[in-house]
């Protein structure tokens, strides 16, 4: 399926951003912030929210370590502005009432690209993704198309374009006159996937990456992939920030960061040669 256009308002690329953020010094040293509050809500530190419950992409280790393509992408980013990377772990529900509330200065869970979202927020593009139905594994169902899912129980999190885009394959599935979906909400991925580990769900909807990674690791089996391709964000309630963030992926694109770690997660890059905002303008 086609990839949403993306509305860009109040593009800032690498000329203007850049100027903020300079590149990081050798050897390591972290540079003198570049962005204070009350740009920042904290002195010193970019604070984030996450839901660690998407590996490779965002997950806690056993050592109960943050780990992950965004999780390192986000402090790289973090290292070129001179801020300490901190994080907050909520569910998603959470995160855009507290982003506007002020309790976190950026979204970092790879939220996905919307109008709607994106008149409430600026949001920088920096990952494509696309959804999965993971079943349980060797696939017993058979399941294979999307029309595989009628009269199914999908499982997934509460609050997100997953959820959103399970909902959409139930509305197509019923407008065929098929049996009805049963879509199953949890308050993050690993409920969702333990009620499919657990019989209680026929199917688990995730992005490619983290449903790849589950059969990698044996626990699942990819069964339909490459379903509603879309754009993930990093989000912000502060333009400056934003746009200052946008200034270190350029840099991270231009020292080759940025290529060599979404490939080595094989994830997909965004198709733009350089980053841009797209929010709601001024103010």
């Amino acid at each position: 399926m086609k990839q949403p256009m993306i509305r860009r308002r109040g593009l800032f690329r690498a000329g203007a951003a850049l100027a903020l953020v300079p590149t990081m010094a050798s050897k390591g040293v972290r540079a003198q912030p570049k962005i204070a509050p009350p740009d920042i809500i904290k002195a010193g530190a970019l604070v984030m929210s996450i839901n660690p419950t998407l590996p490779p992409l965002q997950y806690v280790n056993d050592k109960g370590e943050l780990q992950g393509m965004r999780v390192e992408l986000a402090n790289a980013c973090a290292k070129k502005l001179g801020l300490t990377p901190e994080y907050i772990r909520t569910e998603f529900a959470t995160m855009i009432p507290g982003l506007a509330a002020r309790r976190w200065d950026m979204i970092n869970t790879g939220i996905f690209f919307t109008e709607e979202r994106s008149k409430l927020m600026y949001m920088v593009p920096y990952e494509q993704a696309a959804i999965s139905f993971l079943a349980a594994k060797g696939n017993p169902l058979g399941l294979k198309t999307v029309d595989d899912l009628a009269g199914k129980r999908i499982s997934v999190e509460l609050g997100g374009i997953e959820e959103k885009r399970t909902r959409e394959v139930a509305d197509m599935i019923a407008k065929k006159g098929l049996k009805p979906v049963t879509v199953m909400t949890f308050n993050n991925f690993g409920e969702a996937f333990q009620a499919l580990r657990a019989g209680q769900s026929d199917a688990a909807t995730c992005i490619d990456a983290t449903a790849m990674y589950q059969q990698q690791h044996g626990d699942f089996t990819r069964a339909i992939s490459g379903v509603f391709p879309q754009t993930a964000c990093f989000a912000f309630a502060n333009k400056t920030l934003a746009q200052a963030v946008v200034g270190a992926l350029n840099d991270l694109k231009k020292d080759g960061y940025y290529d060599k770690l979404l490939d080595q997660y094989g994830v997909l890059k965004i198709d733009s040669p350089t980053f841009a905002i797209s929010g709601p303008g001024p103010g």
